[in-house]
C-alpha cells in the first residue's frame, strides 16, 4: 500500500508532511539537563540570529516563560470569581478564555481543522470573550468583520488575511451576527458613540461608513430575503452550514433564523432610539411584530417547533419526520429570543429535556439520519451520531443553558453545564478521549457506537460561548443596557460565591450569599454597605466598589 511505498515514507500514512526536532542525550540516573528548541520565521537571517541572542541562556528563556504567564494572569484577573464548583472555576477562569482567545482568534487553527481564516461569525461571536476582559478587543473585531461586507449588507462566509481572498456565499446568518455582538459590547460598555466609528466595505474601499450603517445593511438584507409567508430564507445554510442543501433554490424557510432575527431587531430597535434613529426604531420594530406573527401562525408543529422547510415546502425538524424528528436551536432561541409565548416555550423547552437531553448534554437533533438527503445537505452525510447528525454539538448546546435560565429551570440549567463540562466528562477517559481542560466541538450521541467520545477540541466556537453563559447566566453576572444585572440562577446548596468584575471602569467585589437554600433571586442587596432596592449595579467610582448580595 501507499503507506509501504517510498512515497509514503516520505509524505507519512496520510499525505501529511511532518517536520521533527529531536536531540540525544544520555543521563545519569538521578540528574537533569534542560534541553531548547528553537523554531520560528523571519523576514532575514539577521533576524534569526538575533533572535537565537535574545533567548541564548536559560533565565532568558525562563523570563520570558514568566512573562507570558503574567499576561495571561493580568488579562484572566479583569473579571475572577470562586464558587464551590472546582470544574467551574478551573474551566471559566482560565481554560475557557484561553481557548478562545488563543486557539480561535489568534492562531484560528487546531488539531481537528487547519485554517488560518476568519469566519465571518465565528470569530465575531469568539470575541465576546473580551467583553469582561477588555471590550476594546471586541469593537476591534466587530471593525474587521465590517471591513469584510459588501456595501449589500451580504458578508464573506470567511476570508485570509494578507491576501485578503475569501469565500462569498448565500448563508443567510452571517451577517446579523454584526449588529448581535455589536449590541453586546454596547450593553458591556455603554458606548454608543462607536456606532459612529466608520469601515469601509469590501467592494467598495473608497465608501467609508458607520458601523451603524454597516449594521443596517445585514439587517436590510436579510428583510429583503423572505418568503411569502413572512418567514426568512434559509439559503445555504442559517448557522448550521449542514443545512447547506435546505434552501439553495431561495425558497425554504428557517424557523431558527426568525427567531434569531426578531432577537436583533428588538435589540437593535433599542439601539436606534438611542441613537436618535426613531424612524428607523419604529420600522423595526414593526418588522419584528409581523414577524412574531407569521411565526406564530406556521413555526408550531404540536409539541415543539420544526426547525424549516425545504425549497419544496416540506418540513425538516417535525413529527412527520422519521429521522431528524427535533433540532435543539429551533426550540432553544424560540425562548431566547421571546418570540414565542410561554405555554409553547415551556412546552418546547420540555421536548428537549424528554428527547434531545442525554448523558453528555443536549443533541443537536433526534433520531440521526442513517441515510444521506440530497435535500438536506451535508449534515446526512455524516454517520449517525456524530457531530451535527444526531451528536452533542457544543456550540449549540450552549444556549440550553440560557434558555433553561430564562424560564426558571434553575436545576435543568446547571445539568446540562455539568452533562457538557469537558472536566466531568474527562473523568471517564476511555470513553471521553479528549483532553478534559478544553471545551470540544462535538460529543457523540446515542446513535453513534461511539456514544460519549469527543472530537473537533480546541478550535470549536463553544468556548466563549460556555465561558458566557457559565457567567452571564448561571452566575448571573450579566451586563444589560442599564447597568451590570445582579440575577443568579445557582444550585440550591450553594452557600456562597464571590465575583470580582470590571465594569465600565469600576470594579465591582461581589459576594452573594445564599443563606435560604434558593435557585434563583435577590432579597436584597448592599453597595458598600448601604442598602438597595435595585438589583443593577450602576455606581461610577475609581477605587473598588463593595457589592453584598443576599438570595431569597
Amino acid at each position: 500500500g501507499l503507506y509501504a511505498s517510498s512515497l509514503g515514507k516520505k509524505l507519512g500514512k496520510w499525505n501529511d508532511s511532518v517536520a521533527v526536532v529531536k536531540t540525544d542525550i544520555s543521563m545519569d540516573a538521578g540528574s537533569d539537563k534542560n534541553v531548547r528548541f528553537f523554531m520560528g520565521i523571519k523576514s532575514d537571517r539577521d533576524s534569526i540570529g538575533k533572535s537565537l541572542k535574545k533567548f541564548s541562556s536559560e533565565n532568558s528563556i525562563e523570563k520570558a516563560l514568566s512573562e507570558v504567564k503574567d499576561y495571561w494572569q493580568s488579562l484572566f484577573d479583569t473579571t475572577s470569581f470562586q464558587t464551590p464548583d472546582d470544574s467551574i472555576n478551573l474551566l471559566a477562569n482560565k481554560w475557557l478564555r484561553y481557548q478562545a482567545i488563543a486557539g480561535r482568534l489568534w492562531a484560528r487553527t487546531a488539531y481537528y481543522q487547519q485554517s488560518g481564516a476568519f469566519g465571518f461569525r465565528d470569530q465575531l461571536q469568539d470575541s465576546l470573550i473580551f467583553l469582561q476582559l477588555d471590550p476594546s478587543l471586541t469593537l476591534k473585531q466587530i471593525r474587521l468583520h465590517a471591513r469584510h461586507q459588501f456595501e449589500d449588507g451580504t458578508v464573506l462566509h470567511w476570508w485570509h488575511p494578507i491576501t485578503e481572498t475569501g469565500l462569498p456565499t448565500k448563508m443567510t446568518d452571517d451577517l446579523l451576527w454584526l449588529p448581535f455582538v455589536l449590541i453586546q459590547y454596547i450593553n458591556e460598555t455603554n458606548d454608543y458613540r462607536s456606532l459612529k466609528i466608520k469601515e469601509p466595505y469590501y467592494d467598495n474601499l473608497k465608501k467609508k461608513d458607520t458601523l451603524f450603517n454597516h449594521c443596517a445593511a445585514a439587517i436590510e438584507k436579510v428583510l429583503s430575503r423572505f418568503s411569502k409567508r413572512g418567514l426568512p430564507l434559509i439559503g445555504a445554510g442559517d448557522w448550521n452550514d449542514g443545512l447547506s442543501a435546505v434552501g439553495l433554490q431561495m425558497k425554504g424557510e428557517s424557523i431558527w433564523l426568525a427567531e434569531f432575527l426578531y432577537l436583533v431587531l428588538k435589540d437593535f430597535s433599542n439601539v436606534c432610539r438611542q441613537f436618535k434613529e426613531d424612524k428607523l426604531a419604529k420600522r423595526y420594530k414593526k418588522k419584528a411584530e409581523k414577524l412574531k406573527e407569521a411565526f406564530n401562525k406556521y413555526a408550531w408543529d404540536g409539541d415543539w417547533y420544526y426547525r424549516a422547510t425545504k425549497d419544496n415546502g416540506k418540513k425538516i425538524g417535525s413529527r412527520k419526520n422519521e429521522e431528524g424528528e427535533i433540532f435543539l436551536n429551533a426550540q432553544t432561541w424560540a425562548v431566547i429570543s421571546g418570540i414565542a409565548d410561554a405555554e409553547k416555550a415551556a412546552k418546547a423547552l420540555s421536548a428537549v429535556t424528554l428527547i434531545l437531553l442525554q448523558k453528555n448534554g443536549p443533541l443537536l437533533l433526534y433520531p440521526a439520519y442513517s441515510e444521506p438527503d440530497e435535500l438536506i445537505g451535508y449534515l446526512t452525510r455524516y454517520a449517525p451520531g456524530r457531530r451535527e447528525n444526531g451528536g452533542v454539538y457544543t456550540h449549540a448546546a450552549t444556549w440550553l443553558i440560557w434558555a433553561y435560565t430564562l424560564i426558571k429551570e434553575n436545576k435543568s440549567a446547571f445539568e446540562t453545564y455539568k452533562r457538557l463540562s469537558p472536566i466531568l466528562n474527562g473523568m471517564e477517559p476511555d470513553v471521553y478521549q479528549a483532553e478534559p481542560f478544553v471545551t470540544p466541538g462535538n460529543i457523540d450521541g446515542p446513535d453513534s457506537p461511539y456514544y460519549g467520545m469527543a472530537g473537533w477540541t480546541w478550535y470549536t466556537g463553544s468556548a466563549a460561548w460556555l465561558q458566557k453563559m457559565i457567567v452571564d447566566r448561571l452566575l448571573g453576572i450579566r451586563a444589560v443596557p442599564e447597568g451590570l444585572l445582579i440575577d443568579p440562577c445557582i444550585p440550591e446548596d450553594w452557600k456562597e460565591f464571590s465575583v470580582k468584575r470590571k465594569f465600565r471602569g469600576t470594579v465591582y467585589n461581589i459576594r452573594i450569599c445564599n443563606e435560604n437554600n434558593v435557585s434563583a433571586g435577590v432579597k436584597q442587596l448592599l453597595i458598600d454597605g448601604k442598602e438597595t432596592t435595585d438589583n443593577v449595579l450602576k455606581t461610577k467610582n475609581t477605587s473598588p466598589v463593595e457589592v453584598e448580595v443576599h438570595m431569597g
